[in-house]
Order: structure tokens, then C-alpha cells, then sequence
């Protein structure tokens, strides 16, 4: 059986809908974790496959990204912002979220070439949330995001950020190998994923909405983009090359 590991957040449910509608869930060991655990299995050889944080591809031995489809934004993604109640170039200390490595590495690029500021980055824990106010803001990702936009003075959305800065949609996770798997089981992956974007209109009429406020269906069709297209690995070259970083020309 093939251990399989995928981000727990929302925006990773309609890739889980198509592998429970299709099947392909009964062929896996599916663990559902944090961005950051999702990495560190797929590191240490716990798990075959992942759905993963992309600056962990640097650090496999042989990475190769699966499937046409992945995590990513062209613009605004709602759940990836700095929240603050002093503008950006006011901050003086920031928090960045443990969940994501790939989050935490756009936001240090960003504060280095697009805002060009310097804020001391202050190491995150459970509960950093609490400590935004003054001049300190926060890094905050994933579905804990949703709704804060209505609770500080100023959001920072890095999907949107990323945009201006370069032009090109931007990859925060993507499906990906460290092994050698059966290229059937891979077809099959493809298959059940686009099952599962395909139907949207059906999942979010079984999903209850995180907030009173917040629209799922326009999150997962306006603001994710599943699609892994040319012009998001163009953003992904883009991106580790900011991190200083490559990775084979096999992994694609």
C-alpha cells in the first residue's frame, strides 16, 4: 500500500474528494497533516508521496513533482497573510507561522526585494497569534487566516504581494515523489485529482463554511488555482532561485 501524506487544510479538500470519490483512497495509507509534517515525512522516507510545501524540494535526495495539479494562486489567496495594525514599513518584529516552510521563505524574499524592510523575525510557537498589536505582526497560514482580515488594520496577502513583484502565479505545495512509483498508480493520481476539481460545485454543498463570511466556493475558484501549469513552474523556478536554491531537471 502506498503511504500517502496531504496537507489538512481546506484547500486540499477537493483533491481528497476525487481520491475517496474514485477509489484510489483504498489503494493508500492517506495521513493528513500540517504543511511542515507533510514535509518532514516525505524527507525521512516515512511516506511514498506528498502533497508537500515546495521549498522542501531542495532537500530531497531525487524529487519528482507528479501530477498536473498542485496548491497555488494567480494574485490574492486569502489564507497565506502578514497581519499587522501598523503599516509594513512600521513593523518592527514579525512572526513567522511553523506550519509551512514554503510560506515562511515567500514572506523573507518579499520583506527583502519588494518591501525592502527589516523587521527582527521572532521565532513562532502556538499562540504566537495573540502577540500581533503595535508594531509587531504575524505570518498566519492555512484556515486559521480565515476571517482575521476583518480583525487588524492592515493584511499583507503574499499571493498578491508575489504577483506585483514578479508577474507570475506562485506554488505552495505540490504533489511529489522521492522514490520511483508505478506509472499506473500515477495516472490513476491524475485521474482522481481532476475528479475531484472537476466536481467543486458538488463538495462545497457538503462542506460547512469555515466563517459566517468566507465563500468556499469562491475560495476554491478564484482564489486556488489547482492547475500546475507552465507559467507556475516558471514561478517555481522563480522561487527557489530567490531561495538560492535548485533542483534536477528530472524532478519535472
Amino acid at each position: 500500500m502506498i503511504k500517502v501524506t496531504a496537507v489538512s487544510y481546506l484547500n486540499t479538500k477537493p483533491f481528497l474528494y476525487g481520491l475517496f470519490k474514485s477509489g484510489l483512497s483504498e489503494k493508500t495509507d492517506l495521513q493528513l497533516d500540517i504543511p511542515s509534517v507533510c514535509a518532514q515525512k516525505l524527507r525521512e522516507g516515512e511516506v511514498d508521496l506528498g502533497l508537500v510545501p515546495v521549498a522542501v524540494l531542495p532537500e530531497l535526495e531525487s524529487p519528482r513533482l507528479l501530477s498536473d495539479f498542485c496548491i497555488g494562486t494567480i494574485g490574492a489567496v486569502k489564507t497565506v497573510c502578514i497581519f499587522s495594525q501598523c503599516p509594513m514599513d512600521a513593523m518592527t518584529h514579525i512572526y513567522l507561522d511553523f506550519h509551512s516552510k514554503t510560506s515562511v521563505e515567500l514572506a523573507k524574499i518579499l520583506l527583502r526585494d519588494y518591501w525592502k524592510v527589516k523587521p527582527e523575525i521572532l521565532p513562532a510557537t502556538p499562540g504566537f497569534e495573540s502577540k500581533i498589536g503595535g508594531t509587531t505582526g504575524a505570518l498566519i497560514i492555512g484556515d486559521r487566516a480565515i476571517g482575521l482580515d476583518k480583525k487588524y488594520d492592515y493584511v499583507y496577502d503574499l499571493g498578491d504581494v508575489w504577483l506585483k513583484h514578479t508577474g507570475l502565479p506562485f506554488v505552495f505545495a505540490a504533489w511529489v515523489t522521492n522514490t520511483d512509483l508505478d506509472p499506473d498508480f500515477v495516472g490513476q493520481l491524475n485521474e482522481a485529482l481532476a475528479l475531484g476539481i472537476r466536481e467543486i460545485p458538488q463538495l462545497v454543498c457538503l462542506i460547512p463554511p469555515p466563517h459566517p463570511a468566507f465563500d468556499l466556493k469562491e475560495y476554491y475558484t478564484h482564489y486556488i488555482s489547482y492547475h500546475f501549469d507552465d507559467a507556475k513552474r516558471r514561478a517555481l523556478d522563480r522561487f527557489l532561485s530567490d531561495l538560492g536554491a535548485t533542483i534536477p531537471a528530472s524532478a519535472f
